[in-house]
C-alpha cells in the first residue's frame, strides 16, 4: 500500500524544556554495573552496545517525549536503524544482516529500549518475527526479496498471530487458508500487530483445511487487506499498534512459508522476540534508575539532597539490585543462546523476571522524582505506561508462569 512520506527531521516535533529539570541530564547516563559484566563482553559487544547507546543519546532522546505524546511514530529514524544495522542484525551480511552475537543484539534491545519500548518494538518486530522467520523457514526467492530490503529500511513488516478472541492459546486460533488452485485464499482478523499500518509485508499465520497452521508472506497492498491503527492507547504511543483484516485476499503458493508447519513456527518466531525483550526491559530499567539517582542526587529538601535520607536510599539499593539480578540472568541466557542449548522455557522464566523487575523500578522511580515524575520532564512515566503493555504481549507474566511451572514439576497447567 502506498507509504505517506516520512517527517522531515528538521521539522519534527521539538523535545519537551528539558532544560526546566535542574535534577536530570539525559545526555549524563551512567549505566549500574554493580557486578562489572563489562569484563564478560567481547569487544563487538561493547563496540555495538556503545554506538546504539550513541544513537539514543543524540537521537531519540531529544525527540520521543514529543512523539510519545503526539501518538506518533518517528519514522524518519528507520533510515538509523538500518544505517547503524539494527535491523536483523545477527543475520548474515549476505542477507543484509551484521553477523552479531547475541549477547551483541540482547544489548542492542537493551539500548533502545533505554530510549523507548515502541522502538525496540519496531526492530524486534522486524529482526525476529519477520526476518527471522523468513530466514529460517522461507524459500531462496522469499529470503533474496525480503530480508535485504526490510535491512535496508526500504521495506517493513508486521506479524500477525493474535487475534481479536485469541490471544495467550494461539491454537485456538480462527485465520484460515484454503486452497484455491494454485494458490490460497485467507479470510481472518489480526490484532495488536505492531508496525502493521505501515507495513509492506505480514507474516500471518493461519489454519489450512487440515487445522495445520502454516505461514505466509502477506503483502499489505494486496486485495482484501486492511489495517487500521489501534490509536487509543496509553501504552507504545511512539509505536504503530494495529489490527489486520484479511477478506478473501488470495495470494500464490510462493507466499507460503515452506520449510514449516504447525505452531512451532510462530512459536519459535516469539522465542527469538522474547529473548530480545529479556534484554530491552532492563534497558528501560536502567534509564529509569539513572534517572531517579540523578534525582536524588540533585534534588534539595531540607538543607540537602533527598539522595542522603535511608528511604531514598533503600529505594535506590533495591533498584540497583534487581537490575544487577537481571543483568546477569540476560548475559546467561545469552551465552546459552550463543551456545545453542538455550531452551524456551529459560526464556520465558527471563521475560517473567525482565518485565516485572523493569515495571517495579518504573514505579519505584516515579515516587522518587514526585509530582514531577508523571510528567514528560522526565521519561519514566512513559517507561512505566510502556512496560504494563510489555509485561503483557510476547506471552503474560500467568503464561510465562504456568510454561515455567510445568518445567520444574513435569505437570501441565494449561490442560
Amino acid at each position: 500500500m502506498p507509504q505517506p512520506a516520512p517527517p522531515d527531521p528538521k521539522t519534527a516535533p521539538s523535545a519537551p524544556d528539558v532544560s526546566t529539570s535542574e535534577t536530570w541530564d539525559p545526555t549524563a547516563f551512567d549505566p549500574p554495573d554493580f557486578y562489572d559484566l563489562e569484563a564478560l563482553l567481547s569487544e563487538e559487544a561493547r563496540h555495538v552496545r556503545d554506538d546504539v547507546r550513541t544513537v539514543v543519546t543524540e537521537e531519540v532522546m531529544p525527540i520521543i517525549e514529543k512523539y510519545a505524546q503526539r501518538g506518533e511514530f518517528p519514522r524518519h529514524l528507520i533510515s538509523t536503524f538500518a544505517e547503524h544495522g539494527l535491523l536483523g542484525s545477527t543475520l548474515p551480511p549476505e542477507y543484509g544482516g551484521e553477523g552479531h552475537s547475541n549477547i551483541a543484539y540482547g544489548l542492542i534491545m537493551q539500548e533502545l529500549e533505554r530510549g523507548d519500548s515502541g522502538l525496540r518494538s519496531f526492530c524486534s518486530v522486524t529482526g525476529a518475527l519477520v526476518m527471522y522467520p523468513i530466514w529460517q523457514y522461507g524459500s531462496d526467492a522469499q529470503r533474496e526479496r525480503w530480508l535485504p530490503a526490510l535491512a535496508n529500511g526500504e521495506a517493513i513488516g508486521c506479524f500477525g498471530l493474535t487475534e481479536p478472541d485469541v490471544g495467550s492459546n494461539p491454537a485456538e486460533m480462527q485465520t484460515r487458508a484454503r486452497r484455491d488452485g494454485d494458490g490460497w485464499v485467507i479470510d481472518g482478523h489480526k490484532r495488536w500487530s505492531t508496525n502493521a499500518t505501515i507495513a509492506d509485508v505480514a507474516v500471518i499465520w493461519a489454519k489450512d483445511e487440515d487445522d495445520t497452521v502454516r505461514g505466509f508472506l502477506v503483502e499489505t497492498d494486496r486485495d482484501g487487506v486492511e489495517t487500521p491503527p489501534i490509536d487509543d492507547s496509553w501504552s507504545l504511543r511512539a509505536a504503530v499498534t494495529s489490527e489486520v483484516v484479511l477478506d478473501g485476499v488470495r495470494v500464490p503458493d510462493a507466499a507460503r512459508l515452506p520449510e514449516v508447519s504447525g505452531l512451532k513456527g510462530p512459536l519459535s518466531c516469539l522465542t527469538q522476540a522474547r529473548y530480545g525483550i529479556c534484554w530491552g526491559t532492563i534497558g528501560a530499567a536502567m534509564a529509569c534508575f539513572d534517572t531517579a539517582r540523578q534525582h536524588a542526587q540533585n534534588r534539595e529538601q531540607f538543607g540537602g539532597p533527598i539522595g542522603r535520607f535511608q528511604l531514598m536510599q533503600e529505594r535506590l539499593v533495591d533498584m540497583v539490585q534487581e537490575i544487577t539480578k537481571a543483568q546477569l540472568l540476560n548475559w546467561r541466557l545469552g551465552t546459552l543462546k550463543e551456545a545453542g542449548t538455550m531452551r524456551p522455557q529459560q526464556v520465558s522464566l527471563a521475560k517473567r523476571n525482565n518485565c516485572q523487575t523493569a515495571l517495579d523500578v518504573a514505579r519505584s522511580a516515579r515516587q522518587v522524582l514526585g509530582g514531577n515524575g508523571v510528567t514528560s520532564m522526565y521519561p519514566v512515566m512513559r517507561h512505566m505506561n510502556n512496560l504494563e503493555s510489555v509485561v503483557t504481549y510476547e506471552g503474560t507474566h500467568e503464561v510465562h508462569t504456568l510454561i515455567v511451572g510445568e518445567d520444574v514439576t513435569g505437570l501441565n497447567a494449561f490442560t
